[in-house]
């Protein structure tokens, strides 16, 4: 689960006893850019002293080059006849030189392809407009007036249309959760983002190596990675994951998994499923922090595919350039702000704290202080740098010169955990409305749906003809635990949409006007 959660907990628990009166009372983000902790920066800059042999070596390829232009048949014969009387000195370059490169190949790593993604539509059936989850809600006799009315209020102010998406359990009255429904649901959403995949890629399933799957709250056994070895009769040698529990970020998190694994083995595929499960994890009770998530999450999943294979670059569409992960979890308010538990009367499901959107703040901000040196220009390094040294060095009251990430990215994919989150990111990083428009509508059109929500939003772009070759785009993502974590990528070519998108016969619509 995420903070976008916390948009509407704030907003409906700010003040004091009744629904009607915390309703006006949104709780905000911080302004974590008007202080920044130097050690992020440090980390940052860490990153970047990392890769500081590839850095040295650029500028003395250049040199060698241009001196190499200048000379002439003279210097050149010249320059054999010295080497034929230095054969010391020829052996000596020549062992360093190969050592050098050696190193160089040995260390650097390995390119990570993105060839292509699908992202899983659900049938029309499944449609859950506004009225009739309303009615579901109040037929069920699981709430009471003051939870209904709670929830009303909540989806008014979320941001989510009327086309969003739950699963076919929660259609019938009453609901019918269970183990087998939860499968299903399941294996509709995986096998069908993996059918597109395939499809579009014309990639078999045996030539897949590596595979992980992340969904926070069904893990079943055998595990979802099991299901999907079993469905598409994965080789017996893949390397498969399951990651468990790790909220609207992990999808994040099974990138970097993949990058991982991709830098050891050679010329191989990996594939990344991101999904969430909603049949078993909707709450039947009446404490009004754990209703947040049955108003904004919703059904949805993504598959991606991706490549350390140096042919695939011709056919990719992205290129892996950073990613950076922050985890608060050894804080104890953070680790208990979004927490899965029982209420009073015993039924499940996921609390949200209301210090949730202070510590999305902060681990926010020192996501942002990290990656900010490996990713904004000099420029802006060089302002940012110094305004914190001056705060450091005379105790001043200034504040922190506030980087343009807009020079570093030019699109943003901000998880769509919900409105007020979206609203304060847009103003904290200083954005304009269509950097976070894919944000917006992807809530609007398919509500929350987890760890996958960044891709729906790439997806926009995508259909909206946006990405240009060398375009950087930025997928940020929030988690319970508490985590915060980025991946940056670079476009390499202009990026048309894949096949049978989830904004294929809608696209023109949008963006539409959300109603505050």
């Amino acid at each position: 689960m995420d903070p976008g959660g916390a948009t509407n907990v704030a907003t409906a628990r700010g003040g004091g006893g009744e629904v009607g009166v915390r309703i006006h009372q949104t709780r905000r983000l911080p302004d974590f850019l008007q202080s920044v902790n130097l050690k992020y920066v440090k980390l940052g800059y860490h990153y970047l002293i990392s890769n500081l042999l590839t850095l040295c070596f650029i500028p003395l390829i250049i040199v060698t080059l241009i001196e190499a232009s200048q000379m002439d048949i003279y210097d050149i014969q010249q320059l054999w006849l010295h080497l034929q009387y230095n054969l010391v000195s020829v052996i000596i370059c020549s062992a360093v030189l190969v050592f050098g490169l050696t190193v160089y190949i040995m260390t650097r790593p390995r390119p990570v392809y993105l060839v292509d993604y699908a992202c899983y539509r659900p049938p029309d059936h499944l449609k859950a407009p506004y009225q009739r989850f309303m009615e579901h809600s109040r037929l069920t006799q699981d709430f009471d007036d003051s939870s209904l009315e709670f929830q009303r209020k909540i989806l008014e102010r979320s941001g989510l249309g009327e086309e969003t998406y739950v699963p076919e359990a929660m259609h019938y009255i009453p609901p019918r959760p269970s183990m087998a429904a939860a499968r299903e649901e399941a294996e509709q959403v995986m096998y069908g983002a993996l059918d597109n995949l395939f499809a579009n890629t014309h990639v078999k399933p045996k030539d897949i190596g590596i595979l992980v799957v992340n969904c926070s709250l069904f893990n079943p056994t055998p595990s979802l990675s099991a299901m999907i070895v079993n469905k598409y009769k994965l080789r017996g040698n893949i390397r498969s994951f399951n990651l468990g529990g790790m909220g609207c970020s992990a999808g994040v998190i099974a990138v970097d998994l993949a990058k991982d694994l991709l830098q050891i083995h050679r010329n191989t595929y990996a594939v990344v499923v991101s999904t969430e499960n909603i049949t078993q994890n909707w709450y039947f009770g009446n404490k009004k922090s754990m209703l947040i998530p049955n108003c904004l999450f919703r059904v949805g999943g993504s598959a991606v595919l991706l490549s350390n294979k140096s042919v695939d670059r011709r056919r990719a569409k992205y290129k892996l350039v950073h990613v950076v992960r922050t985890h608060r979890g050894a804080d104890d308010k953070a680790f208990r702000c979004v927490y899965q538990e029982q209420d009073d009367k015993g039924k499940t499901g996921v609390s949200l704290s209301k210090d949730l959107m202070a510590i999305a703040g902060g681990a926010l901000k020192t996501n942002i202080t990290t990656l900010g040196p490996i990713v904004l220009p000099i420029s802006e390094q060089l302002l940012f740098f110094s305004s914190l040294v001056v705060k450091k060095l005379f105790k001043s009251n200034v504040k922190p010169y506030i980087p343009d990430f807009k020079l570093a990215f030019d699109h943003f994919c901000i998880h769509a955990g919900g409105r007020a989150v979206i609203d304060e990111l847009e103003k904290n990083l200083q954005l304009l409305p269509i950097h976070v428009e894919a944000s917006r509508m992807t809530l609007h059109r398919f509500g929350n749906t987890s760890s996958s929500s960044i891709w729906y939003e790439l997806a926009y772009m995508e259909a909206k003809g946006r990405i240009r070759r060398g375009n950087r785009i930025w997928q940020i993502a929030f988690g319970s635990g508490f985590k915060c974590n980025s991946a940056v990528w670079e476009a390499l070519r202009n990026v048309k949409p894949s096949c049978n998108g989830p904004w294929e016969d809608c696209i023109d619509k949008y963006p539409v006007k959300v109603v505050s």
